[in-house]
């Protein structure tokens, strides 16, 4: 079965600064081999996508910044299957200045209209989607997939985008995509890259199916449960860890304890790590052999305790999206 992989880029995949003015300036004038990939993140998109994942790129970044986010994905050996960018330029030649900021209104309504167009071939597609804490990523996440699965309705979806004060016609233009969606539980994870530190359990309102992670090994690990990566995907991205980043072997088993102190993985799959490490054990080539043993001896123990912890399959109940609305954007309300 086809599975969908959206990506944020600014915080999420990229490295980038823009809480001032001068920091805008610089992102838009960095050439694409000035700008700087989250550590892993790469890595991860590329595993992904070579286990058969669809990527879809779905950013804040102003349209004018298309070519040299492009030559970057490019430089990193991404491939992708669509690219969306904010239309910015419109908005301000439009007068729409809240929506240059919004993400409510922007990101809702492509992700909406995105499985719409995909008509009929979309119905059975599961989706995981990568944001950051740095904006909206995942309360409009959310938000989405409750949408899809029907649980959240029009007549709600239209007091949420007119409490986050979205404009008439752009709230008109969903409610439309809406009524056309073959609703089914199509977002399986939704992963939030905690570029800013935010508190994980600022974001325990939204449910298991969030996962706030630090590091992308720790987001490897939770598409790997899901079977959306397989085990050579997740060593590679400790290799990139360890050879770029300085993790050694109990650093890159503490990403996965916490996780399962935070109750986000079930413990299974561990086996396939150490067959996959193991059939790597001749290969010469293979750098940072000392710490991936390290850590795949260390996971048994940790992975056990979340076997002990796991739930199981439990209700939980919505979101209450009308009272996160005002505080969707975060960087709206950061302290001066």
């Amino acid at each position: 079965m086809r599975h969908i992989s959206r990506w944020d880029l600014d915080k999420t995949y990229l490295r980038t600064e823009f809480d001032t003015v001068r920091d805008l300036v610089r992102t838009a004038f960095e050439r694409a081999d000035e700008k700087r990939t989250n550590p892993g993140a790469a890595t991860l998109l590329r595993e992904m996508s070579r286990t058969g994942v669809s990527i879809h790129i779905l950013s804040g970044s102003p349209e004018q910044m298309r070519r040299r986010l492009e030559d970057k994905l490019r430089l990193d050996g991404i491939r992708w299957d669509s690219f969306i960018l904010k239309p910015n330029l419109k908005n301000v030649l439009r007068l729409r200045f809240r929506a240059i900021r919004d993400q409510l209104g922007y990101k809702l309504p492509a992700l909406v209209s995105a499985r719409t167009m995909a008509g009929e071939s979309a119905v059975g597609v599961h989706e995981t989607l990568f944001g950051d804490d740095a904006e909206a990523d995942a309360f409009v996440y959310s938000l989405y997939a409750d949408v899809v699965a029907g649980r959240a309705g029009p007549d709600l979806v239209r007091e949420i985008c007119q409490r986050g004060r979205v404009y008439d016609d752009v709230i008109e233009g969903v409610l439309t995509s809406i009524h056309t969606l073959k609703h089914e539980d199509a977002v399986e994870r939704v992963l939030i890259h905690l570029e800013q530190q935010t508190p994980p359990g600022d974001f325990y309102v939204y449910g298991p199916r969030v996962v706030p992670f630090y590091n992308y090994l720790q987001a490897a690990f939770v598409v790997f449960e899901d079977g959306r990566l397989n085990a050579e995907g997740v060593l590679r991205v400790a290799i990139e860890l360890v050879t770029q980043h300085r993790f050694d072997g109990d650093g890159l088993a503490r990403s996965y304890a916490d996780l399962v102190k935070r109750g986000h993985l079930a413990g299974t799959k561990i086996p396939e790590l150490t067959s996959a490490l193991e059939g790597w054990q001749r290969d010469p080539t293979v750098p940072a052999k000392d710490e991936l043993r390290a850590m795949v001896e260390r996971l048994p123990a940790y992975a056990a305790q979340a076997q002990e912890r796991a739930p199981g399959d439990t209700a939980f109940d919505m979101p209450d999206y009308l009272a996160l609305v005002s505080k969707h954007n975060r960087r709206r309300h950061k302290k001066k």
